[in-house]
């Protein structure tokens, strides 16, 4: 379970968010691992995005300037969680979105958290992801290079990586920067695809 060193995080968001898909994003706490291989995220370009929290700095959206390879957590809507990984080089906002994961490990538990027995229903969705997960806004910050939070190394692609349009944002509605792999662990609207995006 080696993790992906902050290198990796310190490149261009839309780079990182088709990179992210087929690792496994894991968690560790006094209650168990849960692990997941992530199959869908979606890239937020910082300053130049009208969609990102960063298009406009306050206190909240500071943490996506960098460092980057940490997580930012908020609360949103005030029902559920969102968890984001901070990319670009340190001072250049970037985030990428985790809207799903295939659950690996611990189901157990993330069953237990989240209220349901359907698998399916686990981790499909930001909110979903987060509570399965364990995660709120007290891992705002969680340093994925040394914290109970991380992302393996290992990457496992089931087929193509796909990217569309982003769900439920209200400007720039016609960038493809969400990624996903097409399967049962994939949440969103049935849009088209958009093109296959190579991958390696």
């Amino acid at each position: 379970m080696e993790r992906l060193p902050r290198d990796f995080f310190a490149c261009p968001t839309l780079e990182v968010a088709e990179s992210l898909v087929g690792h496994t994003l894991y968690r560790s706490t006094a209650e168990g691992l849960v692990s997941g291989r992530l199959v869908e995220v979606e890239a937020y370009c910082g300053a130049a995005d009208p969609n990102s929290h960063a298009f406009r700095r306050t206190p909240r959206s500071s943490i996506m300037y960098g460092p980057p390879g940490v997580l930012y957590v908020y609360f949103t809507y005030g029902i559920h969680h969102c968890s984001n990984i901070v990319t670009e080089s340190d001072g250049v906002a970037g985030a990428v979105l985790l809207r799903a994961v295939e659950p690996l490990e611990g189901l157990d538990l993330m069953a237990v958290r989240r209220g349901v027995s359907d698998p399916r229903l686990l981790t499909k969705g930001p909110g979903r992801l987060c509570q399965a997960f364990g995660l709120s806004r007290t891992d705002n910050g969680t340093d994925l290079t040394a914290g109970d939070v991380w992302v393996g190394t290992e990457r496992r692609v089931e087929g193509a990586v796909h990217r569309s349009y982003r769900i439920g944002v209200d400007a720039s509605t016609d960038q493809p920067w969400r990624f996903y792999e097409a399967g049962p662990w994939t949440s969103g609207r049935k849009t088209p695809p958009g093109p296959a995006v190579p991958i390696g």
